[in-house]
């Protein structure tokens, strides 16, 4: 009789230390605040109506139990950590393991592989992801899947599944992975497209899949962009600049590793929304941990947590020049020194820009729409991960996408 498997806990969200970190600072800060909220002096208590309706539920609830002080707001601190830390155990031991298949591999170099998720035909589209997460945030789980849900609606979806570089890909720029990996990718592909194909790009894929259509004109018959960013200074420029300035400070780094490690990476996310891990797991704890809705959690969970490291140059590339220069809104972004210049491809595109994205704000990617010449738009009132796998993905973004894509095979 075969031993049921057994799992080692996860070891997400990363990197815990700075989570658990963020966490404690924020709500121990609090007690500083109690002085402020006790003497009236929190705007919270100004006429007129709330600028922030849960700070004023949050600090109504707190004058009402005022005389109990400093006591009061440990037990509540007390309380946020104790929710916390049963979320992330109960999140660590989840039954739940991602069991799909891979597809078969139609194409591999080095640890780059293409993936075909219809075998038997149909319209081929090939679909780039981002080189910092890994690829199957199209194909999350059986019922969470973009890819074979198009593969049902007859197209036959390629994916290029980038997989950790390895000691070649350590030393690309991003001029190294388009005009050389993504090329011969997109040679492959089209080996069994019969033809000029689609070409999507999902977040930093679709940089990647716009340097691509500009050197591949002839074989790209249209253009889909996923919550593609394209102007890092449309919003919070101070912010882009700030990690642009990470490339100086982390080029030791990178000079003696040849990549830029997954935890770094998961830092410079988390400084985007620093108590968003508190919040998720503080509600994971509220809940059964069962069901198809825990599942879901831990399934996007673990994809988040299972990153894999940037290649050197690559990092440097995208930290100084993307977040730091604006190299690509500003028309300075080369790839074989040619500059990407979006206006050249002149191919129909789609761009689905969800509305309620925090990693790359929908003025970032309208700018890129702006570029291209009869762009279409779409704006789901989804999230950046959210408009691929959330509850509303396979209505405002799946079926819009394969209407189009369809109309293009036609």
């Amino acid at each position: 009789m075969t031993a049921p498997a057994t799992h080692l806990p996860r070891q997400g969200p990363r990197p815990l230390a700075l989570h658990l970190m963020l966490a404690q600072t924020a709500w121990l800060s609090s007690l500083a605040a109690l002085p402020r909220l006790s003497n009236g002096s929190s705007d919270w208590r100004l006429p007129g109506p709330p600028a922030n309706p849960e700070l004023t539920q949050t600090a109504n609830a707190l004058l009402a139990r005022e005389a109990e002080g400093v006591p009061a707001l440990l037990r509540e601190i007390n309380r946020r950590f104790a929710l916390l830390h049963q979320g992330l155990a109960c999140y660590r031991h989840h039954a739940y393991r991602r069991t799909l298949p891979d597809p078969p591999t139609l194409w591999q170099e080095g640890n780059t592989r293409l993936l075909d998720y219809r075998p038997e035909g149909g319209p081929a589209v090939l679909f780039i992801p981002s080189l910092v997460n890994r690829s199957y945030i199209l194909d999350l789980s059986a019922d969470r899947s973009f890819l074979r849900w198009l593969a049902g609606q007859g197209f036959r979806p390629l994916l290029v599944d980038w997989g950790r570089p390895d000691e070649a890909a350590r030393g690309f720029t991003l001029t190294g992975y388009i005009a050389g990996r993504l090329d011969r990718a997109f040679d492959a592909a089209l080996h069994y497209a019969h033809g000029a194909m689609p070409v999507a790009g999902y977040c930093m894929g679709g940089l990647l899949a716009v340097a691509l259509a500009q050197r591949r004109r002839d074989a790209v018959s249209a253009l889909l962009l996923l919550a593609t960013p394209w102007d890092f200074h449309a919003e919070a420029a101070g912010q882009a600049r700030r990690l642009g300035a990470l490339a100086t400070f982390l080029a030791p780094m990178l000079s003696t590793w040849g990549e830029l490690p997954v935890d770094v990476l998961q830092t410079c996310f988390a400084a985007l929304d620093p108590l968003l891990a508190a919040k998720k797991f503080t509600a994971f704890a509220r809940g059964s941990g069962t069901g198809e809705k825990a599942d879901a959690f831990v399934a996007l969970e673990d994809w988040l947590n299972d990153g894999v490291p940037l290649a050197g140059p690559v990092a440097t590339e995208c930290l100084a020049g993307w977040y730091g220069e604006n190299t690509p809104a500003r028309g300075i972004w080369r790839v074989a020194h040619r500059p990407v210049r979006p206006a050249a491809i002149g191919r129909p595109s789609l761009h689905l820009i969800p509305a309620q994205d925090r990693i790359v704000p929908p003025s970032s990617s309208k700018a890129l729409a702006a570029e291209m010449p009869g762009a279409q738009v779409l704006e789901p009132s989804l999230g950046h991960i959210g408009m691929m796998v959330g509850g509303g993905a396979p209505t405002e973004v799946w079926q819009p996408v394969a209407n189009w894509l369809e109309a293009r095979a036609g």
